[in-house]
């Protein structure tokens, strides 16, 4: 029977703001605690959290139409401008036609044999029984791929560790987005400002640079970046502004989440020596010297696996936003126009009605027949029209540099090693993920 009203978090609409600035994943809980339809009151619009996956692919998938992206990635064109995270409509669809194709199976091949070199040259610096910050690892070696495969060219260390560090920045001001306040502070000559316009000025120097360097280059490559060049130089179909937009969404978007989940995907193999062993042995009967994407995937299966419940664990995309066009039912209930509908991987993937023991690191899940699951209770990229386009690519260079690395180490954390979660439009380790490597064999 469905109630005559949607259940509320009993929370007044300032101090939603505030909870969501504080723990936002705390706050989803509590409201996916009440229904699989919630509402969250907010000072600026009504917001209703959606925590089924029937209801959920009617949202991104079958009613996608109604929906446009959300407060969060209308916040993000302050940095990626009207890049293919952030832009909607026809503009979306186009330049969507346009870099798809880049991301195709047969397309992916080519970029393996840059996986494994990057890789390579990336643990050759480690030592046996050192320490490293495996976050900032992953996220130098991921950057590295993406410019080199993508961008067809390179980053040298000072750039890179500059990437980083602005990227950092930006993430930690994301619960800003949430501020009703946003639109009058952000003009103001504030420290958090200054420090935003110089990280943003990092991305914007280092993306010309490799757009200019790709020109002087001849631009004649199948890249990415070539054939947004060739896109912008020969059919006039992008304007210089939305070269800039789609190669600095690529850039930052196309490291960031893969980052994430390999780092997770470390931290849990620590603490649990059994399924680490397993991915251990794994590696060393697999030979990458030469291999195809259909090879990687057959050959690799608990690999694979472990990076499946790696990423049900921490999602890289955490929350979904999506903003109605125009009324919505959900469960029996109208979800008004203009309303904010936030989808959830998080609470997804940590539903019990989904996933028996949810909180158990368990990659045998995925070596299992699915047992009737929604096909929507797992999400870490999202789904529909606006799905990642980026999957393939991150799905195949995180199973790839997680065998590789296998073959030649092992990771040890301290089990006092308490990692945070840092919630902004992806789901980062807050702070360090510092742990010892041991050379194997």
């Amino acid at each position: 029977m469905v109630p005559d009203r949607l259940p509320s978090a009993p929370l007044g609409r300032i101090a939603v703001v505030r909870a969501f600035r504080r723990d936002p994943i705390a706050l989803l809980e509590r409201a996916a605690a009440l229904g699989d339809v919630t509402e969250l009151r907010t000072p600026t619009f009504r917001t209703y959290v959606v925590n089924h996956p029937a209801l959920v692919w009617d949202v991104l998938v079958s009613d996608h139409r109604a929906f446009h992206k959300g407060p969060t990635l209308e916040a993000a064109r302050r940095v990626l401008g009207d890049g293919l995270l952030t832009s909607e409509g026809e503009h979306h669809a186009r330049q969507r036609r346009l870099i798809q194709p880049i991301f195709r199976s047969a397309r992916l091949d080519a970029y393996l044999p840059a996986m494994i070199e990057l890789t390579d040259r990336a643990i050759d610096r480690w030592r046996d029984g050192g320490r490293i910050d495996v976050h900032a690892e992953m996220s130098r070696l991921t950057l590295s791929i993406v410019v080199a495969t993508l961008f067809g060219s390179g980053l040298d260390e000072l750039d890179a560790r500059m990437v980083s560090a602005a990227l950092t920045e930006v993430l930690e001001q994301y619960p800003r987005a949430f501020s009703p306040l946003l639109p009058i502070t952000e003009r103001l000559p504030l420290p958090a400002n200054r420090r935003f316009d110089a990280a943003t000025a990092v991305f914007d120097r280092t993306v010309h640079r490799l757009i200019e360097r790709r020109r002087a280059e001849g631009a004649n490559g199948d890249d990415l970046l070539s054939r947004l060049i060739r896109a912008h130089d020969e059919t006039g179909s992008m304007t210089a502004a939305q070269l800039r937009d789609e190669a600095i969404t690529l850039f930052l978007a196309g490291h960031e989440t893969t980052s994430n989940a390999l780092s997770w995907a470390w931290l849990l193999l620590a603490r649990d020596p059994d399924v680490a062993d397993r991915l251990h042995a794994e590696a060393e009967r697999v030979e990458l010297g030469s291999v195809t994407t259909a090879s990687v995937t057959q050959a690799l299966p608990w690999t694979g696996a472990v990076l499946n419940e790696s990423m049900r664990r921490y999602p890289p995309a955490w929350a979904i936003g999506r903003r109605s066009m125009r009324a919505h039912a959900a469960d029996g209930f109208e979800l008004p126009a203009g309303s904010v509908v936030v989808v959830s991987p998080w609470l997804l993937h940590h539903d019990a009605r989904w996933w028996p023991e949810p909180g158990r690191f368990d990659p045998t899940r995925w070596l299992e027949p699915e047992a009737g699951r929604p096909r929507a209770a797992y999400l870490p990229f999202g789904a529909g029209p606006r799905m990642c386009v980026g999957e393939p690519f991150a799905r195949l260079e995180a199973v790839l540099v997680l065998a590789r690395i296998a073959r030649s180490w092992r990771f040890e954390a301290d089990p006092s090693l308490e990692v945070g979660l840092q919630p902004a439009i992806t789901l980062r380790p807050r702070g360090s993920v510092p742990m010892r490597v041991i050379a194997r064999g």
